[in-house]
C-alpha cells in the first residue's frame, strides 16, 4: 500500500474518532458530521500533522467552549442563525477555506499557504472564542459601529471580555501552529515560534472584528414577525421572519467565510512587514 494511501486512512481515522465524539455528544449534525470528516480527512493526506493538528485544535477548543454554561447563553443565542450543533454549513464555512489553502500547497509548495491557513484558522477560533466566552459577558455588549448599546446576541454587538476572547483564541492557534511545526520540523520562514503567537492573536483579532464589522452592516438580518426580536434567520418563534436589512447572500456563514479570509490575508502581510 502507497504512503499517499496510508495518509488517508490514518487521517480518515483520526477524523472519525474525533468528529464521532461530537456527533455522540450533539456538537455536530449529520451533515456536519459528514463535512468534518471530508474536512479532516482531506487536511491530514494532502498537508500534514500541523494543518491536521491546528484544524482539530480548533475544533475541539470551540467544540468544548461551546458546552460551557449552555443555559446562561440560550437566551443570546435564539437569535443566532447557528446554535451549538454544527451543520455542514457552518463547518465549511469555518473550515472550507482552510482547506483550499492546503489543495494549492500541496500543488504549488509555498509557505505563503501555510501563513494565510494560520490567520484563517485564526480568526474562525478567535470568533468562535468570542462568541462563546462574550456570550457569558455580564456586560451589555455595544455596537462595533457606534458604541451604542445593543442587546446580547445582536450581530456587531462587542463586549470587552469577547474581544479578549478572541486576542486569546487567536494566540492559541498561533501556539498550536508553531508547536506542530516545530514537532515535525517544518520551517514556514515567519523568524521564530514566537512570531506565530503573534501573527495569530493580531490577524485573529482583526479577523474577528470584521466578522462583527460585516453582522453589523451587510450580513442580512431578519424580524420575528411574533416577537419582535432581531434575528440572524429566517424564521423565529414557529413562523417565517421579515427581511429588515443586508443582502440576502451574506448570511452568517458567508460573513465568517469571508471574514476568516481578511484574517488570512492580513496575517501574511504581517509576516511579510514584521517578520
Amino acid at each position: 500500500m502507497g504512503v499517499l494511501h496510508v495518509e488517508w486512512i490514518w487521517g480518515l481515522a483520526g477524523s472519525l474518532i474525533i468528529t464521532g465524539a461530537a456527533y455522540w455528544k450533539g456538537s455536530l449534525s449529520l451533515s456536519g458530521l459528514a463535512a468534518a470528516v471530508l474536512l479532516g480527512t482531506s487536511m491530514f493526506a494532502l498537508g500534514n500533522l500541523a494543518w491536521f493538528g491546528t484544524l482539530i485544535a480548533f475544533f475541539v477548543s470551540s467544540t468544548l467552549l461551546s458546552k460551557l454554561k449552555h443555559q446562561r447563553k440560550s437566551a443570546a443565542e435564539s437569535g443566532y442563525a447557528k446554535g451549538g450543533r454544527r451543520d455542514a454549513g457552518q463547518v465549511t464555512a469555518n473550515g472550507g477555506l482552510g482547506l483550499l489553502l492546503c489543495i494549492g500547497n500541496a500543488v504549488w509548495p509555498d509557505p505563503a499557504w501555510w501563513i494565510v491557513f494560520v490567520g484563517v484558522m485564526a480568526t474562525v477560533n478567535a470568533d468562535t472564542w468570542a462568541t462563546e466566552i462574550g456570550g457569558m459577558s455580564k456586560s451589555i455588549p455595544r455596537s462595533i459601529i457606534n458604541g451604542k448599546l445593543v442587546p446580547a446576541g445582536t450581530s456587531g454587538g462587542v463586549t470587552g471580555l469577547g474581544l479578549l476572547a478572541s486576542l486569546l483564541g487567536g494566540a492559541f492557534i498561533g501556539l498550536v501552529s508553531g508547536w506542530f511545526s516545530q514537532m515535525i520540523e517544518l520551517e514556514y520562514e515567519v523568524g521564530s515560534f514566537a512570531a506565530l503567537i503573534v501573527l495569530g492573536a493580531v490577524s485573529g483579532l482583526m479577523g474577528s472584528l470584521a466578522d462583527s464589522w460585516l453582522g453589523a452592516t451587510v450580513q442580512v438580518m431578519y424580524r420575528c414577525n411574533v416577537c419582535g426580536k432581531t434575528i440572524e434567520k429566517q424564521s423565529h418563534c414557529g413562523q417565517k421572519a421579515a427581511q429588515i436589512r443586508g443582502m440576502r447572500v451574506m448570511t452568517n456563514d458567508m460573513v465568517n467565510a469571508v471574514s476568516s479570509l481578511v484574517g488570512g490575508v492580513l496575517c501574511l502581510a504581517l509576516s511579510v512587514l514584521i517578520f
